[in-house]
C-alpha cells in the first residue's frame, strides 16, 4: 500500500514541472512565432536584402559593364530568396529569442547571478554583428578582389575568363561567412562564461595559447573559402579575442579571490 505523504509529494513535485514545461512551450511558440513573422517580413523585402548583400561584389566589379549574377535551374532564385529570407528572419528575430529564454531562465536565478548573466545576454548580438560587419565590409571585397585578378582578357589564340558567379553561390558564401565570423566572436562570452563558473582558469587559457593559435587557423581554413586574405581575417581577431577572454578570466579570478578574502577577514 501506497504511503499517501508519498503520493502527496509526487504531486506537489510534478505540479512545478508541468508548470515548467507548460512555460517553456509557450516561451517556444513565442519565439517561433517571431522567427516566422520576420521570416515573412524579409521575403517581402527579399530583393532589397539581395542588393544589400550583394554590395561587396558590386564594389569589387567596379564600373566594368555587363557584370552580372546568373541562376542555372528555374527554381534557384526561389530558393535563395527563402534562405535570404531565413538569415535576415534569424538576425532580426534574434534579440526577441534571447528575450524569452531569458524570461524563461531569469526567475531561477538569484539577483547576483541575474547581474552576472545579463552583461553576456546583451554582449552576444553586439559581437555577432561585429563579426558579420567585418565581413561584409572588409573581408568580402578584399576577397572578391583577390578572385577577380584571376579574370584573363584573353587573345588571339585564347578566350578570355571572366567571373559569372551563381546568384545561390554567392549568397550562400556570404551568408555562410557572416554566420561563422558571427558566431566565432562569440568566443569571449563563452570562455568568460566557463571562467565564472570555474571549468577553465587564465593559467590555463594561456598554457594553452600555442595549441588555440594552431585551432584557430584550423577553423579558420575549414570555414572560409581557400585564401589566405579570408582565413587570416577571421584567424586574427578571434586570436585577439582569445587574449581578451583571457584579460577577463583573470578580471573574474581576482574578484573572486577579493571576495573570499573578504569573507574569511569578516566576523
Amino acid at each position: 500500500m501506497t504511503d499517501p505523504n508519498v503520493e502527496q509529494h509526487m504531486e506537489a513535485s510534478r505540479a512545478p514541472l508541468l508548470t515548467h514545461l507548460s512555460e517553456l512551450r509557450t516561451r517556444i511558440f513565442r519565439a517561433f512565432l517571431a522567427f516566422a513573422v520576420a521570416f515573412v517580413l524579409c521575403y517581402v523585402f527579399a530583393e532589397t536584402i539581395y542588393e544589400f548583400l550583394v554590395q561587396p561584389l558590386a564594389l569589387a566589379f567596379g564600373d566594368a559593364e555587363g557584370r552580372r549574377l546568373i541562376f542555372t535551374a528555374p527554381q534557384e532564385t526561389f530558393i535563395t530568396y527563402l534562405r535570404v529570407s531565413a538569415f535576415g528572419a534569424l538576425c532580426i528575430a534574434f534579440p526577441w529569442v534571447a528575450g524569452e529564454l531569458w524570461a524563461f531562465v531569469a526567475p531561477g536565478l538569484y539577483k547576483n547571478e541575474k547581474r552576472a548573466f545579463l552583461p553576456f545576454m546583451l554582449a552576444t548580438p553586439v559581437l555577432f554583428i561585429a563579426g558579420a560587419s567585418l565581413v561584409y565590409y572588409l573581408i568580402m571585397p578584399l576577397v572578391f578582389r583577390f578572385f577577380l585578378g584571376f579574370e584573363t582578357p584573353g587573345g588571339d589564340s585564347g578566350l578570355p575568363i571572366e567571373l559569372e558567379t551563381r546568384v545561390s553561390e554567392y549568397l550562400s558564401l556570404v551568408m555562410t561567412l557572416m554566420f561563422a565570423f558571427g558566431l566565432s566572436f562569440q568566443l569571449p562570452v563563452l570562455l568568460t562564461l566557463l571562467g565564472r563558473v570555474g571549468i577553465v582558469t587564465s593559467s590555463m587559457l594561456r598554457k594553452g595559447r600555442k595549441y588555440a593559435v594552431v585551432g584557430v587557423f584550423l577553423v579558420a581554413a575549414f570555414l572560409t573559402p581557400p585564401d589566405v586574405i579570408s582565413q587570416i581575417g577571421l584567424a586574427l581577431p578571434v586570436l585577439l579575442l582569445y587574449e581578451i577572454s583571457i584579460f577577463m578570466v583573470s578580471l573574474i579570478e581576482k574578484r573572486r579571490d577579493q571576495g573570499e578574502e573578504a569573507g574569511s577577514a569578516g566576523p
